[in-house]
């Protein structure tokens, strides 16, 4: 039988939400222990912006330094794990690996992400976080003014393309099947002279994840050098389900404003919570539920 070893808080997901609830629990001196696999979605992404004093720098950087200052604090442990089961036990929460241990913990903190459904297009994968993209915001600047299109059809199409087209006037839509748009959406597209295509997509012809060209199964082909797409998604981790955690109709763990979900001591923070798939809403929300964790740990026991 595995041991188990007692801990304030346990955080499933070491990547940034799960440092950022890591370092506000520690510095709050609770016991914390934070498990992680080492497998975070943004593995391929060269570089991360938007996020004040770390622009530009590479996601493991940023994570690198990260556990380096809380390497500081005595009071958060670290284990490389793949958390496969849990279960609510009287003195909190019992998690156990595929490693074979397992520990407990009063609270339980997932900031375990999501897991991307990418589409069976060849070079899409190899693609994926580099010029194959889902967020302006983190990477437009860089593939400003690009030969660049949208893999997307009808209201979704329709909502990124008027938000790309502030980055790039070079714009086309693929909808990889017949168009869903509607004729005035279609209509207002044109009108800022960006075409639908609606060829399916066979390939995505790269060079080490550099998109060059795009090619259809009709045979033809498109000089493309940024794709942005939003793929479906799971979630990273399905034992929050499995405790009860509430999804909301997108697929996105449940919380109120403190982060916590519909199980009370299970709390959730980062991309398994939030559209808002940026490092710095993912700090954000980690910090949040660090704070709103120890506040609730205070109120039990003082």
């Amino acid at each position: 039988m595995p041991t188990s070893k007692q801990y304030d808080v346990i955080i499933v997901g070491g990547s940034y939400s799960g440092l950022a609830a890591a370092m506000a629990l520690g510095r709050a001196m609770r016991k914390v222990l934070v498990i992680d696999s080492g497998k975070p979605c943004n593995i391929q992404t060269p570089h991360s912006h938007n996020f004040l004093t770390q622009d530009g720098k590479t996601p493991l950087e940023i994570a690198t330094l990260a556990k380096q200052q809380l390497a500081v604090y005595n009071t958060v442990e670290f284990v490389n794990g793949t958390v496969t089961g849990g279960n609510k036990a009287d003195d909190g929460f019992v998690v156990k690996t595929l490693e074979g241990e397992a520990f407990t913990g009063s609270k339980l903190v997932f900031a375990t992400g999501v897991k991307d459904e990418l589409p069976a297009i060849k070079g899409f994968a190899e693609c994926w976080g580099i010029s194959v993209i889902h967020c302006p915001y983190c990477h437009g600047y860089e593939v400003r003014n690009a030969p660049t299109a949208i893999l997307a059809n009808g209201v979704p199409g329709f909502e990124l393309a008027k938000l790309i087209a502030n980055w790039t006037a070079d714009l086309r839509l693929f909808t990889n099947s017949a168009s869903a748009l509607t004729a005035w959406e279609a209509a207002r597209l044109a009108e800022h002279g960006i075409k639908i295509i609606e060829k399916e997509v066979q390939e995505l012809e790269h060079t080490r994840g550099k998109l060059r060209n795009v090619v259809f199964k009709d045979g033809s082909n498109m000089e493309v050098n940024v794709i942005y797409s939003r793929p479906s998604f799971t979630q990273h981790c399905t034992l929050p389900a499995q405790l009860g955690c509430e999804l909301t109709e997108e697929g996105y763990i449940r919380v109120d404003v403190s982060q916590q979900t519909s199980i009370r001591g299970v709390y959730a923070c980062g991309d398994n919570t939030s559209r808002m798939r940026t490092v710095a809403n993912a700090v954000a929300s980690g910090t949040t539920t660090g704070i709103m964790v120890n506040k609730e740990l205070i109120e039990e026991r003082f």
